[in-house]
Parts: C-alpha cells; structure tokens; sequence
C-alpha cells in the first residue's frame, strides 16, 4: 500500500491536480453542475411546487407565443449595437490621453478609472437622479441653454438612448486598462520609423497603433458583446423594465421569470438561449477576426 502511494506521488501530474483541486471542485459544484441542472430544468415545467416533462415545449412558447421575448431581445440587440462601439471608441481614445508623458499622469488615471469602482446599485441611483426630468443636473443643463430636454426615463423613445449613455459610465474602467496596457507594449521604434519615412500622427495611428492594437480590441469586443447581452442592474434598479417595457432586457425578463413568476424552466430555457446566441456571436468575430485582426509575426 505504502509502495503504491509512493509511486502515485511521484506521477508528473499528481501534485498539480492536487493543488488546482480546491478550483476543480468549485468548478464543478457551482459552475458546471448549475449548468447541467439548468439544461435539464429547460425541458421541464417547474414552478418550486411541481415538475413535469415538456420537452421542448419552453422553447416553443418562448419563440412562438411570448411576445415580451422578443421584445426583450430587441431591446437588448438594441442597446448593444450602440453601446460597444461607443464603449470601446471611449476607452480607446482614453486610453490614448493617459498614455501620453504628461505631468500628474498618475492623478489622471486614477480619476478616470474611479468610477468603474462604484457599485452598480449605487451609481444606478445616480444616474436616476441625473436623468429626472424635472430636477436632473441633465436636463437643468439643458434649459440653461435654451433646450427642452426629454422624459429620459418615463419616455418609451429616449428611454434606451439614456441607457446607452449611462453605458459610458464604465469606459475608464477595466476595457481603458486593457488598452493602455497594449499601447505601452508597442515599441517605439515603430513610431521613430514611420515619422522619419514622413507620416503625420494620424496615420501612424491608422497604419501602426490600429494594426497593432487589433488583438486587444479584439477581446474587448468579445467581452463588450457578452457584457451588453447581461445588462440587468441599471434597468432593474432605474425602470424595472418600463417604461412600457423599453428597457425590458433580456437579462431583467430572465429573472423576472425566474424569480418572480417561478417560471423556472422556461427561464432556464432563456439562459440556454442566450448562451447559443453569445456562443454564435462570438465564433462569429473569430472567423471575421482573420480580416482585420494582425497578431506579432503573422506573416500578413
């Protein structure tokens, strides 16, 4: 017995399947077996009292029958067609300002990713306030300069457009980081080059710091798409998915069939439906990524 153990701990792979077992077994209890539980719960009816096999009816009715699916999704598609090309043109252009040698550098980036530290809930309330028709510091500014502002949150028309400007909220967060991080690790040299062959500062951006920079723009694009399908927070502190159901996401409709209707399976079928669609969404970018996406030694 004591030969055998001893052998077993000498195996190449022993020690490291020991220590990384803690993230094994998290893994498997509180993200894979949630998973396996949520597409098995999405072919059944399962409101806490009773379960019964329906197979795919959840998935019929959520397509053919549901209305407010559709217009949650709509809503969502809505919100992420303009706020990640808007999130990663801010945090990109940010980043470009705090990558420049300038005196206080540090104070300067310090400042723009303090908000970013905020909590959700917290600065959803703020933000509330700043959209109040009557009272809001955004509309008061409005008025000072001769412009009627809109009812941001209780206009079914304005309504998404105040969402998607709240989304910008967050650019000098961990997308503007990202950023910064890959335009410190361009070699200046590039740069040296280019204006001694007589480039001007934009078109070392177009042809040197895009091309190089197309990897990390890249991920945050992948991580914007998946972070815009999961708006939840702001919509359901700010609305609660009105009104008339304009800021009803898809992430707000979910839990609001899970947790306030007890519709569990068909909510588990939403959850399943919305990984397909970030799943195609993003194998999607990977096969256009080859087009405009240049990695150090491609031979392009």
């Amino acid at each position: 017995m004591s030969v055998n153990r001893r052998k077993l701990t000498h195996q190449p792979g022993f020690w490291g399947f020991l220590f990384i077992s803690p993230w094994l077994l998290g893994f498997l209890i509180f993200t894979a077996g949630p998973m396996i539980a949520s597409f098995w719960l999405s072919f059944q009816k399962y409101d806490l009292v009773s379960i019964r096999y329906v197979g795919v009816e959840n998935y019929r009715r959520l397509f053919q029958e549901d209305p407010l699916f559709w217009k949650s999704l709509k809503n969502t598609v809505f919100y992420a067609l303009f706020s990640v090309p808007l999130g990663i043109t801010g945090s990109l252009s940010i980043a470009l300002l705090l990558n420049q040698n300038v005196r206080g550098q540090r104070i300067f980036r310090t400042c723009f990713y303090l908000p970013s530290l905020v909590p959700s809930v917290a600065s959803a309330l703020v933000w509330q306030w700043v959209f109040n028709a009557d009272n809001g510091i955004l509309n008061t500014t409005l008025r000072l300069i001769g412009i009627t502002g809109p009812q941001w949150l209780q206009d079914e028309r304005a309504t998404p457009w105040a969402f998607i400007a709240m989304s910008l909220w967050g650019v000098g967060g961990a997308r503007m980081v990202i950023f910064l991080a890959g335009l410190q690790g361009i070699p200046e040299s590039y740069y040296e080059a280019a204006k001694l062959d007589g480039a001007s500062s934009w078109k070392c951006f177009r042809k040197v710091t895009l091309p190089l920079l197309s990897p990390v723009m890249f991920f945050n694009l992948i991580l914007g798409v998946i972070g815009s399908f999961q708006v939840f927070t702001s919509a359901y502190v700010m609305t609660g998915g009105g009104p008339n159901n304009a800021s009803l996401f898809y992430a707000l409709y979910l839990f609001r069939n899970a947790f306030n209707y007890f519709k569990l399976g068909k909510a588990s079928a939403m959850a399943w439906i919305l990984f397909t669609i970030l799943l195609v969404l993003t194998l999607i970018q990977f096969k256009t990524s080859k087009r405009w996406v240049h990695y150090e030694g491609d031979d392009k």
